[in-house]
């Protein structure tokens, strides 16, 4: 886009230069902005809290199954090198194939469902434990050497 200017003296060209200058830094401040928050819509936060959601992994794994692939591979191996350590060759074959026969049935539900188990296990023994510290001291504000205790 060509301008065209009127400029008769030099008060109106430094006018002109300076109009052009402040012109040109807000057009600058413009770009930066609208290029942060472009980078900002890519960036790996803004992305993995919109496609890493539990819902959208459910919804992945329900069409290509991935949890129940990963878990066929992984299950066997993590089976033979805990367990099975210091098995012979057919038994750590038999191993592999049932696992991954169980591996391939597990999927993410399944999944989802031990591991909130698990935690289960782990976070309601703090639960139980406070429940009883309270419900066994019982404080009536009578000292213990007091002549009425």
């Amino acid at each position: 886009m060509k301008r065209k200017y009127n400029i008769n003296n030099a008060e109106e060209l430094q006018a002109a230069i300076s109009g052009l200058k402040a012109e040109y830094t807000m057009q600058e401040e413009r770009l930066t902005a609208d290029a942060k928050v472009y980078v900002k819509q890519y960036s790996f936060k803004s992305l993995s809290k919109k496609y890493l959601t539990p819902s959208t992994f459910l919804k992945a794994d329900d069409q290509l199954n991935i949890s129940s692939k990963v878990m066929s591979f992984l299950l066997p191996v993590l089976m033979n090198n805990t367990l099975f350590r210091g098995s012979g060759f057919i038994t750590k074959t038999l191993v592999g194939l049932a696992t991954s026969k169980v591996g391939k049935s597990l999927d993410a539900e399944h999944l989802t469902g031990m591991f909130s188990t698990v935690k289960s296990w782990f976070g309601g023994a703090k639960k139980k434990i406070t429940a009883k510290r309270q419900v066994n001291y019982i404080d009536y504000g009578i000292p213990p050497d007091s002549e009425t205790f």
